[in-house]
């Protein structure tokens, strides 16, 4: 692998990508530490509130590399954009221009993606009065951390939005100039830069009536991090090859098809999507709450709707990650297009008809595979929550949603660094 990563820096334009996702991450990185204006930050360093909170709060405080905790630019992260994907592709399925605009192949994408950011910014606003409220009230730090009046309020959400922009844009940066998905490359470096002080957390709080040892515990939950990461490689690289075979066509003098090869279809085919959309969605309850002002409301969505203990909020994640494997496998796999294709250029599957059936076989053949893949998802999603709720231990840092993503995400990337090499006859990280 170290000599994968030499390699990588040999050719030019491939260290040149690296150099440039380097840079835009040290940017993001240098976002999530700086305050938003109009904030205490000495009470800031001093509270206890969202940066410990083991909910789903707590995983908003995570994907946003800590920058949630410490009031800072890129507060809120690239939450607001993944909430205005899963509602552009959830209208997309309801409303037939959006459905048009889908198959209209790139210019189609490109409106769709104007639209996602019109979207991530109008969330972006509401997230940000959401925050600033929760802020002012002392709900979120335990105090009021806010300096000043209606205008600063105005500043500070105005700031968090720009945040939110600027990191959107960071994000497409890299997917467009660098290597590997943007979006999902900052999700990554969020995770990873709030190991140690979770770590840190774990070791601070475990005294002497805990029923482990700090170390002990730390030890242990790095133990089940191997575990875990372990497993999710597994499930990731699993797929049914499905066989396709193309019959052989005679075009004047030459000969094409003839071949056989196949469909791979990915047990977890829609990746770590479910369990991001199923965090971002399970942050509105609460953040209806907090703005709403009703002490009922608040009450029981605290109690189970953010609470890691709560049975209701648990078997809501794990429902909620279910429903979105399946929904988005619909939307990334489409079995009729896939069916057509094949007929128009002669290929099909060994006693299957083409057209149809072909389309209702690799329908059942997907729903099949989804349900193994979406009951894992749901499993690593609510692992820790699980252990916290059992054990009553209140910190659990190697969160399931972290590793899968961490794992998911590093695969991706490498699969696409390797890509790169193996053009030009490098050995990649796998091979």
């Amino acid at each position: 692998m170290l000599r994968a990563f030499v390699n990588a820096f040999k050719i030019p334009d491939l260290r040149k990508k690296l150099l440039f996702t380097l840079a835009m991450v040290a940017v993001y990185r240098i976002g999530a530490w700086i305050p938003v204006p109009g904030v205490n930050v000495e009470l800031l360093r001093a509270a206890r509130g969202i940066g410990e909170a083991a909910n789903v709060v707590g995983i908003i405080n995570v994907f946003a590399g800590g920058a949630l905790q410490q009031m800072a630019v890129f507060a809120l992260g690239i939450m607001p954009y993944i909430t205005a994907s899963i509602i552009m592709q959830l209208l997309a399925v309801v409303i037939p221009k959006l459905e048009a605009l889908q198959r209209e192949g790139e210019q189609g994408r490109k409106k769709i993606t104007q639209y996602t950011r019109y979207v991530t910014v109008g969330l972006a606003v509401l997230q940000a009065t959401g925050l600033v409220t929760m802020a002012r009230s002392g709900v979120a730090f335990g105090e009021n951390v806010i300096i000043g009046g209606t205008g600063t309020v105005a500043l500070i959400v105005i700031t968090l939005t720009a945040g939110t922009a600027l990191i959107m844009w960071l994000g497409e940066l890299i997917t467009q100039r660098g290597v590997g998905n943007g979006m999902s490359l900052l999700i990554f470096v969020s995770i990873i830069s709030q190991f140690p002080s979770q770590f840190q957390l774990v070791l601070t709080e475990m005294g002497p009536a805990s029923p482990f040892n700090g170390w002990e515990y730390v030890l242990g939950l790095v133990l089940l991090g191997v575990v875990v990461c372990v497993a999710v490689v597994f499930m990731e690289q699993g797929q049914r090859r499905i066989p396709v075979q193309y019959a052989r066509r005679q075009i004047g003098r030459r000969s094409y098809g003839g071949q056989a090869t196949y469909i791979p279809l990915k047990v977890n085919q829609s990746g770590v999507i479910p369990v991001i959309f199923a965090s971002s969605l399970l942050y509105l309850p609460g953040l209806f709450a907090q703005v709403s002002g009703i002490g009922a409301v608040q009450r029981f969505v605290e109690q189970y709707l953010e609470s890691p203990s709560s049975w209701v909020f648990i078997a809501t994640f794990a429902a909620m990650t279910i429903f979105f494997a399946y929904f988005y496998t619909a939307i990334a796999f489409n079995p009729v297009e896939v069916a057509d294709n094949m007929k128009r250029y002669g290929g099909f599957i060994p006693g299957i008809r083409p057209g149809r059936q072909t389309a209702e076989y690799l329908d059942s053949v997907l729903t099949r595979i989804t349900l193994p893949g979406s009951l894992y998802l749901a499993t690593i999603a609510t692992v820790p929550f699980i252990f916290i709720a059992v054990t009553g231990i209140p910190q659990f840092p190697l969160g399931g949603v972290s590793l899968l993503i961490m794992v998911g995400v590093g695969l991706e990337t490498m699969k696409q660094i390797e890509s790169q090499l193996m053009q030009r006859n490098y050995e990649g990280f796998i091979s």
